[in-house]
């Protein structure tokens, strides 16, 4: 089965490979990537027009436990979770290799320039042609301006990392500015991670579907989305 819906949201069946060479398949306009967690699908089951939103998205990929527990329960085994960071990092290596050209927008001030150093190191041959932080005015000249920098760096990819839902707000509204863009996906927290403000957890904790509880356990304030992943688990 090429996709599932889980209370209402698209999700595709895709590994974490094939979806890299499927969002880079030439397609006449950008492809834009959105990776659903438990946590948007219970955000999605509370408000329609965020379910809306998800699916106007190219690809729409499985990302947490939780959505694999939940294709499951439907009765669709879904190939592999494709958190978004991992997908991200998978198709900056293709970036590199390919000589494709990423923008990174996001973060508080300076964690984009960090993130976008580290990469750099981990490879050495990824051009970022350019990085803007994520507290800007998203309408108005401020938007445009960010609009006109992306467009001036000629970005291939764009990594959108705003957090769940205004980053997938702001490429859906931008999306006819930014039509030479191959790839443009909302990555959420992903840009703190390469910056190295935030940690993931061990390999272990994550092949063990428990990443969300080593994020709580992190940063307390998670714990509020605790009751969303019980409903999503439980099928609401």
């Amino acid at each position: 089965m090429a996709q599932v819906r889980l209370y209402g949201v698209r999700i595709d069946n895709f590994g974490k490979k094939e979806a890299v060479a499927r969002a880079l398949e030439p397609m006449g306009e950008p492809c834009t990537v959105v990776t659903p967690n438990a946590l948007m699908l219970d955000a999605c089951r509370r408000e329609p027009r965020l379910r809306e939103l998800l699916d106007r998205a190219s690809l729409s990929l499985p990302d947490g436990a939780g959505v694999l527990l939940a294709a499951r329960r439907s009765g669709t085994v879904l190939k592999e979770r494709v958190a978004g960071i991992e997908f991200g990092e998978a198709l900056l290596e293709r970036a590199a290799r390919d000589g494709l050209r990423v923008f990174l927008l996001g973060g508080r001030n300076g964690i984009a320039v960090r993130a976008a150093q580290n990469l750099r190191a981990r490879y050495p041959s990824l051009c970022i042609c350019g990085t803007h932080w994520g507290y800007f005015g998203r309408d108005g000249e401020e938007n445009r301006a960010v609009l006109s920098y992306i467009r001036a760096c000629k970005a291939d990819i764009l990594f959108v990392c705003l957090g769940f839902p205004l980053q997938e707000e702001w490429i859906f509204e931008n999306l006819g500015a930014l039509s030479d863009l191959r790839v443009i996906a909302g990555l959420g927290g992903s840009l703190d991670v390469w910056a190295g403000t935030v940690r993931r957890a061990p390999r272990a904790v994550s092949r063990l579907g428990l990443e969300w509880a080593w994020r709580m356990l992190c940063e307390p304030r998670r714990l509020r989305g605790l009751p969303a992943l019980v409903r999503v688990w439980g099928g609401f």
